[in-house]
């Protein structure tokens, strides 16, 4: 298997940094929004994009941890590991993932969110969107398009749990 590094770490925040400020746009009443960081690294980027609108905007908008192996469709796991500080009831809430394939980890997603609270809005950011879809699910907010083919894999590494920021794809 070879690995291509397709994205470096400055670019990389860049399209974090861009994601922000799209997020900042669109939103018009910024302090009802909730960033929900699907885990691992969603929640890393959520976490980025969080210190990043709290130095534009002055506001510290709320991070919840999702765990979305409990609703999974194709794994078993009964251990729920979120982090919840915040009710998403009536609160728009922006899921975040590093990359959107197949759509089935937003699905879950979605079910673990609304077993929370009935959310006003719920939206999609990814750092990566690689297509092949097997549900209709779109992202609102895309740091990078990278088609690839169902036999290669892509890896989103950060500094947080890998030691660098960086995409890479990794195939024949």
């Amino acid at each position: 298997m070879k690995s291509k590094e397709i994205v470096d770490g400055v670019t990389m925040q860049r399209a974090i940094t861009r994601m922000t400020y799209e997020i900042i746009e669109r939103n018009k009443e910024l302090d009802k929004v909730v960033l929900a960081g699907i885990k691992t690294r969603g929640v890393h980027i959520a976490r980025r994009m969080q210190e990043r609108i709290l130095s534009l905007e002055g506001l510290e908008l709320p991070v919840i941890e999702l765990d979305t192996k409990p609703f999974r469709d194709d794994i078993k796991v009964t251990e729920d590991t979120s982090v919840v500080s915040v009710d998403v009831t009536a609160r728009d809430v922006i899921l975040v993932d590093d990359v959107l394939y197949t759509g089935r980890t937003i699905r879950a997603a979605i079910d673990k969110l609304v077993s929370l609270g009935r959310p006003a809005r719920v939206g999609l950011a990814v750092l990566v969107d690689r297509g092949h879809r097997e549900l209709p699910i779109r992202a609102d907010y895309v740091g990078k398009n990278l088609p690839t083919s169902s036999t290669e894999e892509v890896l989103v590494e950060m500094i947080e749990t890998d030691g660098k920021d960086g995409i890479s794809i990794i195939g024949d």
